[in-house]
């Protein structure tokens, strides 16, 4: 008897510190994203590290170029081009953000998922303000990781009823997830895409991007000076946009003693 229980303890104690060994993993246990979609994410305890480099000669002073990672699409670098599906007009078509380079300015958004609650306010409030970024020789594309068929029944459910009705401007699938992955808003473990926001120029380079957390709705308003900014620093090279500028505002030179000229004007 004793025997028997000394033997059953040890064989308790060894299975013990089996279960709690370094070499044993833990189990594996995914959730799926909550009823309440309350727009929480996990913070990631690990960040890929990003190098910049700044050349130093006189031109890359005066139009600000900085050459980023290109390890992430981060602002700097050409943003990684795609192929996709699309609804536009209550069609399916094709889009390739290629065919935009050396022709419009792009305002490429994510968003998590269709029939939510703060995507419908975003992306109706891009669509209602559309002409005006027609007017700056800007297209803007929507994308979410649902399939072509869900943007469309959301196209033909009524605003009033939490859908978007007619848009104008199209919004692609990314049901694959690698247009999220490809610009690094892609939440792996809910398989779905922060709200990024990318503002992309004539060349093909991201020079604006955003990402909010899933509770948080975008400015149109914020995107349009942004953009607005964008555009005159590009045609006025020597000059620079401080914070707030609008069009019609004073800008800055890029220059120790002659920027002195807009700190006396304010």
């Amino acid at each position: 008897m004793a025997c028997s229980a000394t033997s059953t303890t040890a064989a308790l104690i060894s299975s013990n510190l089996r279960a709690f060994s370094p070499k044993s993993k833990p189990s594996s246990l995914s959730l799926p994203l909550p009823n309440s979609f309350t727009g929480l994410r996990a913070p990631l305890l690990s960040r890929v590290a990003r190098s910049v480099s700044h050349s130093c000669d006189s031109h890359s002073r005066k139009t600000l170029v900085v050459k980023a990672s290109s390890e992430l699409p981060l602002v700097g670098n050409t943003a990684p081009d795609f192929e996709a599906e699309a609804v536009f007009d209550q069609e399916f078509i094709k889009v390739k953000l290629s065919e935009f380079i050396g022709k419009k300015y792009v305002i490429l958004f994510f968003y998590p998922l269709d029939f939510t609650f703060v995507c419908p306010t975003e992306i109706t409030a891009f669509s209602d303000r559309y002409e005006e970024f027609k007017k700056l020789n800007t297209e803007i594309l929507g994308v979410s990781i649902d399939s072509v068929f869900s943007h469309l029944a959301w196209v033909q459910t009524d605003r009033k009823s939490g859908g978007l009705g007619d848009l104008k401007y199209p919004l692609i699938s990314d049901v694959t997830k690698t247009i999220s992955k490809s610009y690094g808003v892609l939440i792996p473990d809910q398989g779905i895409a922060l709200r990024g926001l990318f503002i992309i120029d004539k060349e093909g380079i991201i020079q604006h991007s955003t990402i909010n957390n899933l509770a948080i709705g975008r400015s149109v308003d914020e995107t349009m000076r942004t953009l607005q900014a964008l555009q005159y620093v590009q045609e006025n090279p020597d000059e620079v946009c401080p914070a707030g500028w609008k069009p019609g505002e004073k800008s800055m030179k890029s220059d120790p003693k002659l920027s002195k000229e807009y700190f006396a004007a304010i």
